[in-house]
């Protein structure tokens, strides 16, 4: 599955990014994925191929370009307990520079460049997005309600700005959502809670946990991984994409 590197205009400068996408001169539905808050890196580009493996335009950015390309930290092949708080510690001013007003901000830019791709078809497209990235995803679905047909978000800190926040995000949500939870993230109870403001905002959704699970378990070169986590990932996107894009 062929990937190509990108830049994409923005009011603030170029994005880079990567897009995978088949090699058959077909046009495909278009997916912004959103990557966690470690960045673009070779795990990002695997699950980008695997998504296009399926029929899809799969654009990447990089969430951080206004701090320098991808990757902006050093990382390690693998991120395992002993290097992760340093990592982070790097991380957190570059997630908390990242205001609301530059996420769509540069949605606006990401979609615009996605729609406008010879590969990418005219209809409507989906965001997905991982950790910080599925917090993304949903902010970006909010904003572009004509234009999102799904979004999904897996270990994503969805309500990170509180209920008054979350009714807010999920007040003009027209996509089909699946949320995917770290059992570390999220108790029964605040499942609950998300879900009645799901129902009450008539968001048509799945958001479940996924047992035996802890925050990251998608990404492959972590500690925090689980097989069965981004299998099930897998298993509920896949569907999920197919039923709102025209034919993956």
């Amino acid at each position: 599955m062929p990937t190509e590197k990108l830049q994409i205009p923005t009011p603030d400068g170029q994005a880079d990014a990567f897009a995978a996408f088949p090699d058959d001169g077909e046009r495909h539905p278009g997916v912004l994925m959103y990557a966690d808050g470690f960045g673009i890196r070779p795990v990002l580009r695997e699950m980008a191929r695997e998504l296009a493996g399926h029929g899809y335009y799969v654009l990447v950015p990089n969430l951080f370009y206004r701090h320098g390309p991808a990757p902006v930290v050093e990382l390690p092949e693998y991120i395992g307990e002993e290097v992760r708080p340093a990592i982070t510690a790097q991380l957190m001013p570059l997630i908390e520079a990242h205001t609301s007003e530059r996420v769509l901000s540069d949605a606006d830019a990401y979609l615009r460049f996605l729609t406008t791709r010879p590969e990418v078809d005219a209809g409507p497209v989906a965001v997905t997005g991982y950790c910080i990235g599925g917090l993304l995803a949903m902010r970006t679905a909010a904003a572009h309600p004509g234009q999102v047909a799904a979004v999904a978000g897996f270990h994503g800190p969805v309500g990170a700005d509180g209920p008054d926040g979350l009714q807010r995000l999920l007040s003009t949500l027209t996509a089909q959502v699946h949320l995917g939870h770290a059992e570390t993230d999220m108790t029964p109870e605040a499942l609950g809670e998300l879900d009645h403001a799901l129902d009450a905002a008539g968001v048509d959704h799945t958001s479940e946990i996924y047992p035996g699970t802890v925050h990251g378990f998608t990404m492959s070169d972590t500690d925090a991984f689980s097989a069965f986590g981004l299998k099930r990932h897998w298993d509920r996107l896949l569907p999920l994409l197919d039923r709102t894009l025209a034919n993956g």
